[in-house]
């Protein structure tokens, strides 16, 4: 037993010390031959991270695939404070985790897209996981954005497109500059694409991705800037204590140090000077770390921009512009392309082997920022809302649309300067420009800017009426309006009575020939009496009261003429006269028509009419011997059938010009008849069914002057013309200057409101609906036929903007015809059936004959029955 003690008690240390000593010799082995095969072992660690990186790519697509869009459109006010986009930012943050929680870290962003092609300035669209669309709709900026779930979108194919990634460089702990909100900061953005052409295949887009980044991750950066801290203090330390030491070493070889041993007699063998090394100083985290130091509100960003068009050299100039719009954010730190430069050539996202993974990223909208791109939410506030009220869009072909000749859906107005220098003609919707407005002062170019308009729609095939008190309209216009095919749709009303032999076309605004309602007739030109004369049923009763009376026998005689066939011996609007103070020729006229006049009616005659005094009438007389007192006016309202038809002329789409005479009292009364009956023609047409109107245009040039003879009927028709297909443009050179109704139906409802230069009191009224901006500061300054211009466009306004008003001459050059302007005025007025002065008063003389007998033959016998006894006194 003793001798097989050591046998069992000895070899177990053996046993034990050779199994380590056999572990260290394999796994010696195992590395010496893992050194000599080491591509065995890059080769595993290649298929571990293909495998892996195959499963997060599946993972990651498939929850890309679980994405929705959102599209803000912010109102033309809006305005939001900081603390309301900050909130906005902390939504995105937290909408960018609300993924399956198999997601891949990738796939767990919240991308904010600004997108240019032509369709509008600035698209501004949020795409996000699904789960987070209830967050994400609901935004701090409430009913001022307009939040709409948005389609996909598809884009064609480019032939030229360039691509890059955004990286912030410099001091990468340092905030982005803070730029404030006004201006906008997306302004850059926004000039960058400005002079974008969507016929050439321009396409410009912006995409931020934003994402909260995993503890881990910024604990990792915060260690690796801290450690990056102390190696740069502790190499500036040892840098300072060597130049501490050469110093000390320097000052004891120098002459003075020699000097000063020999004088003290010390040669310095006592010993060197001790030279303490300065001690590296604490590293500050607040200051080492920078924006990184607190986790509140710190996230991740991808930036990625890519430009595209079919025209070569374009896109690359899009995105230098871009580049340099982000520059407005640098500061110690700043927005730099990813890549380096070789020579001429740049290595970035648009090549090998970088490119792959942007048009991955790009397409299912996963987020790998670089490891530079940290921010915090408040550096990101001019990316975090849409375009405020102090962004400056351009106008595009989809916000304006580009005028186009003959084409009578589109409304000429004006010349738009791109930002790139190129001019286009604008245009708004015919159906939906229902009245304008122009104001400014004389010569600022309304007129022209009028003119422009009404021979664009004119020579579309459109009718119009244009009222000019003072014809030099016409004599500007007839040379762009002298085609053949237009002469035999024109035709020139002036009362002007230019030249030796002047001729004038006539109006019966009485007459019946027509088939007019007669109560309208009746109503139409009583009301222009009233409006001029300042009538009411307070302080003239009575004379509405002759006066209505008067004209209700009248109509009802004219339209028994033109029953019988007899229109030429209808009455005029002189023959009042002789209905109140010719006792035979009203008894012949009541008994002619006693049959189409209501009872109550002939009993006013019968009874009440004999009562008044003769100074009585007076009041209605007056006004009509004013009338055929005039030459102009007794020719022009003194014939039996009138040609001039405002109806007619809506109906068959004529191009007429209306020239009244001056601004004296007769011709106040002479420009209400003519509105009034435009009122009344308009009104008419709702016999028409509204598919079968034929819209017409109505342009009033000098509105002061108009609306000084007419004020309520002007505001009658800004208020109801667009139920009838009728609309309006009027000029003006003061709005202060026009009659409280026709300012505010004007204003209130005018699709078009244009000012050029003025004084800037005359201008403030039209500054103010626009909110003073511009300021009347601004409009004040214009130049000639400059003008600031609101419009409305597909049920929203736009602008103000700066528009040129056009000249004839350049924009319509093609359309000039001056050598058949006098056929055009022969032809004008032969539609107008304009006669010498001379022959129209000779029949309007006659004309007082005529009715009597048509009257004493229609009626012989029953002029006796009426008796109408009459004081002796009488007016005539």
């Amino acid at each position: 037993m003793d001798s097989a003690v050591p046998h069992l008690t000895n070899p177990a240390p053996q046993n034990a010390s050779g199994q380590v000593l056999g572990a260290t010799a394999w796994l010696v082995g195992a590395v010496d031959w893992l050194y000599s095969h080491w591509y065995f072992l890059v080769l595993a660690v290649c298929v571990c991270w293909g495998a892996g990186e195959m499963v997060v790519r599946r993972l990651a697509r498939r929850a890309s695939a679980e994405r929705m869009a959102l599209e803000l459109t912010p109102s033309r006010h809006f305005d939001p404070g900081l603390e309301e986009i900050f909130r906005r930012g902390v939504q995105l943050a937290r909408a960018s985790t609300s993924m399956p929680w198999w997601a891949p870290r990738r796939s767990k962003t919240v991308q904010i897209r600004l997108r240019a092609d032509g369709s509008s300035a600035l698209r501004y669209r949020v795409e996000g996981p699904a789960g987070a669309q209830r967050l994400l709709s609901i935004t701090p900026f409430g009913p001022n954005v307009t939040v709409e779930r948005a389609q996909p979108i598809a884009d064609k194919p480019r032939e030229h497109v360039v691509r890059a990634e955004f990286i912030l460089r410099g001091k990468l702990t340092a905030p982005l500059r803070e730029v404030p909100l006004d201006p906008d900061p997306l302004q850059p953005l926004v000039d960058a694409v400005s002079d974008l052409r969507a016929e050439l295949g321009d396409l410009a887009e912006v995409r931020l991705d934003i994402q909260r980044a995993p503890k881990w991750a910024l604990r990792a950066r915060r260690l690796q800037l801290m450690s990056a801290a102390r190696r740069r203090e502790r190499r500036d330390t040892q840098r300072v204590g060597r130049w501490v030491r050469q110093d000390a070493t320097g000052i004891e070889d120098s002459l003075l140090w020699n000097l000063q041993a020999l004088v003290t007699g010390k040669d310095g063998s006592g010993g060197r000077r001790l030279v303490m090394p300065p001690v590296p100083r604490r590293v500050d985290p607040g200051e080492a770390l920078g924006k990184l130091a607190d986790d509140d509100h710190l996230v991740r960003v991808q930036l990625l921009v890519m430009c595209a068009s079919n025209t070569g050299g374009r896109a690359e100039a899009r995105l230098a512009q871009l580049q340099a719009a982000f520059d407005i954010f640098g500061g110690s730190s700043r927005w730099s392309m990813r890549g380096w430069r070789l020579g001429p050539w740049r290595v970035g996202a648009d090549q090998w082997p970088t490119r792959r993974g942007f048009e991955r990223r790009w397409q299912l909208g996963q987020c790998q920022p670089p490891r530079a791109n940290w921010v915090r939410l408040d550096e990101l506030v001019g990316l975090l809302k849409p375009p405020t009220i102090f962004c400056r869009l351009p106008l595009l072909a989809g916000d304006l649309p580009t005028f186009e000749h003959g084409n009578p859906d589109l409304l000429f107005q004006g010349i738009y300067r791109e930002s790139d220098g190129r001019k286009r003609l604008v245009a708004t919707h015919t159906a939906e420009t229902l009245f304008e407005c122009g104001v400014g002062k004389a010569g600022g170019g309304k007129t022209e800017r009028a003119l422009a308009q009404a021979i664009a729609w004119a020579h579309s095939g459109g009718g119009l009426m244009f009222v000019d008190p003072h014809r030099d309209s016409w004599a500007r216009a007839a040379t762009f309006l002298a085609h053949d095919h237009l002469m035999e749709r024109i035709a020139l009303i002036d009362l002007s009575t230019a030249g030796p032999s002047p001729m004038l076309s006539s109006w019966n605004p009485i007459a019946m020939h027509h088939g007019q309602a007669p109560h309208e007739v009746v109503e139409a030109v009583t009301d222009a009496f009233a409006a001029v004369l300042g009538w009411d049923d307070a302080t003239a009763p009575r004379a509405l009261t002759i006066l209505t009376s008067c004209v209700a026998v009248l109509v009802a005689v004219n339209q028994a003429a033109c029953q019988a066939r007899r229109s030429e011996d209808q009455a005029t609007l002189f023959h009042i006269r002789a209905l109140i103070s010719d006792d035979e020729f009203r008894g012949a006229a009541l008994a002619a028509v006693a049959d189409r006049l209501d009872e109550e009616t002939r009993q006013w005659w019968r009874k009440v009419f004999p009562t008044f005094l003769s100074d009585a009438f007076a009041v209605v007389l007056n006004p009509l011997a004013r009338l055929a007192a005039h030459p102009v006016t007794r020719a022009f309202l003194g014939q039996p059938i009138g040609v001039y038809n405002s109806r007619a002329a809506m109906d068959q789409g004529m191009i007429v010009w209306v020239c009244p005479g001056g601004n004296g009292p007769t011709d106040r009364l002479l420009t209400a008849l003519l509105a009034r009956d435009l009122l009344r023609a308009v009104r008419s047409r709702r016999d028409t069914p509204e598919d079968q109107r034929r819209l017409f245009k109505l342009y009033f040039d000098e509105l002061i002057t108009l609306t000084g003879a007419a004020p309520e009927t002007i505001a009658s028709m800004f208020e109801d013309f667009r139920k009838y297909r009728a609309t309006v443009h009027g000029m003006t050179q003061l709005l202060g200057r026009l009659p409280a109704p026709v300012r505010m139906s004007l204003t209130q409802n005018a699709s078009t409101l244009a000012s050029t230069a003025g004084s800037q009191s005359a201008i403030a009224p039209i500054t103010a609906e626009w909110g003073d901006k511009p300021t009347p500061g601004e409009v004040a300054t214009l130049d000639r036929y400059e003008h600031y211009i609101s419009l409305t466009v597909n049920g929203r306004r736009v602008g103000p903007v700066r528009i040129t008003g056009p000249h004839l001459d350049e924009v319509f050059a093609d359309y000039a015809r001056p050598r058949m302007v006098d056929a055009l005025e022969r032809a004008a007025r032969a539609t107008a059936e304009a006669q010498p002065l001379t022959d129209l008063l000779a029949r309007a003389a006659a004309q007082q004959e005529r009715v009597r007998a048509f009257l004493t033959e229609r009626a012989p016998a029953a002029t006796a029955d009426v008796q109408l006894s009459k004081p002796e006194k009488r007016y005539t």
